[in-house]
């Protein structure tokens, strides 16, 4: 068989692996939006390498964007074939889809109207529309089952404790094994159970986001407490870019029990992300997966006010802190978090708190490098604010944590290929696996296409 690197090489966006085989079946494991730097987000309006029809099945290992957001558009433009997911990433995509439609027809829409855009008239990606599509065609299954795909494939599902739903999956091809990681979550996380081990695979594709580097051995309640601690006693507002799915409900949970052991004052706590919204809600519907019990998660999230309507939003910019602010999106791409930005980022009392990964070319990524301003709806923000990061919420394995779930296999694969990764972190972690494990592992390139042997070829 073939396995072609269509995203997610040399990015930690755009994931796209598509697996052909020798009778011609073609099967995509995830369908990302690039995202992140101009020439990366390029790629999602260019042709897609292959012809949508031509995909047989498309397999998601989470509901993240950058693993789902290019759907509707495959699917509009023909793909015609299965699509399958895990019941929590089905429920999720269902929020997540139609939100990312949603952030784009807004985007053509200011371009047109301010003249931002060299295509006349600018136009979303896809629209509402599509993506509603997209979410009727995913089909729901469950973990740790064999689902047959296309004639000699069949496909496993395997918790690997990222977000709600995420799963690595286990694809046998006419007796070969190709695993496809995914994004791999942390043994002691918040909210997730720790990954799950995957005893054999003939060959790997895995993720690399934190290769060569080694989350902090510090408590992240800690860590949190004392920001809001500090900010309060100077009456300033605590602004936290968080990811609605997954990150903003850690949040939230180390908030509660904060508050409830008088850690931190009593201020208010406002979530204001109608996704966030929407998977709160959600994640108590499949608390079932999570070390938290839907009773405790009532609990602990009984003090947040939801703030729903765009006239709350522009109240809560109206107050003055001591307050929390949760908001979407993470890396202060778009969402209502930029607005609270505008209104909060000038004054020295408050704090920007960044909770996870921030890519290249991110507002994020700006401001936790040290900017003096950041550019937000064509104003020039000044950053005054002090800019904290709290590493230990991450849902990404460090290196570290990552060759410990390598080292669960029972021998080593064929062949391991390193994507999700900036270079540099992709590179490293290669150096490591060869090294540590003594295994063959390699750093694939975009588009790149390799020959996968079979059984008989590889002994």
């Amino acid at each position: 068989m073939e396995l072609r690197f269509l995203g997610a090489a040399g990015t930690v966006t755009g994931s796209r692996y598509l697996v052909e085989t020798a009778a011609g079946a073609r099967v995509l494991i995830d369908c990302g939006l690039f995202q992140g730097l101009k020439q990366l987000r390029l790629r999602n309006r260019a042709p897609f390498p292959v012809p949508p029809s031509s995909i047989d099945a498309v397999l998601l290992t989470h509901a993240h964007i950058d693993h789902t957001g290019y759907l509707p558009a495959l699917l509009r433009d023909g793909m015609a074939g299965r699509v399958l997911a895990t019941a929590p990433t089905a429920d999720l995509a269902a929020i997540m889809l139609p939100d990312s439609a949603h952030l784009q027809e807004e985007e053509a829409r200011f371009a047109n109207r301010h003249r931002l855009s060299r295509h006349h008239p600018a136009e979303p990606l896809y629209t509402r529309v599509d993506a509603e599509r997209a979410v009727e065609r995913i089909e729901p299954v469950a973990f740790e089952v064999d689902l047959p795909i296309v004639e000699g494939i069949t496909a496993r599902y395997r918790r690997n404790g990222h977000i709600l739903g995420s799963g690595s999956i286990l694809l046998d091809v006419d007796g070969v094994r190709l695993v496809f990681s995914g994004d791999i979550g942390r043994p002691e996380d918040v909210l997730m159970h720790a990954p799950r081990t995957v005893e054999r695979a003939d060959y790997l594709v895995m993720e690399s986001t934190y290769g060569g580097r080694h989350h902090e051995p510090v408590d992240t309640m800690d860590q949190l407490g004392a920001v809001v601690r500090e900010t309060a006693a100077r009456g300033g507002v605590v602004i936290v870019p968080a990811f609605a799915v997954g990150r903003a409900q850690a949040l939230l949970v180390q908030l509660g029990r904060l508050r409830a052991s008088g850690d931190i004052p009593p201020i208010p706590v406002f979530l204001d992300s109608p996704m966030a919204r929407d998977v709160t809600e959600l994640v108590e519907r499949h608390a079932v997966e999570l070390k938290v019990s839907a009773a405790e998660w009532r609990q602990l999230t009984d003090f947040v006010t939801i703030v729903n309507s765009v006239e709350e939003s522009k109240a809560v910019d109206r107050r003055r802190g001591p307050m929390v602010i949760v908001s979407a999106s993470g890396m202060a791409t778009g969402g209502r978090v930029v607005h609270h930005l505008k209104v909060f980022a000038s004054d020295h009392r408050n704090t920007i708190l960044f909770a996870g990964f921030q890519a290249p070319g991110t507002r994020g990524q700006a401001m936790v490098d040290g900017a003096h301003s950041v550019r937000i709806h064509g104003m020039d923000v000044p950053v005054n604010a002090e800019v904290r990061m709290l590493d230990g919420l991450s849902a990404h394995a460090d290196e570290t944590e990552l060759l410990q779930w390598l080292r669960s296999f029972e021998k080593a694969p064929v062949h391991t290929w390193l994507t999700h990764g900036e270079p540099l972190a992709a590179d490293t972690l290669r150096r490591s696996i060869q090294n540590i494990l003594g295994w063959e592992c390699s750093v694939p390139e975009h588009l790149e296409r390799v020959q996968v042997p079979s059984p008989t070829r590889s002994g």
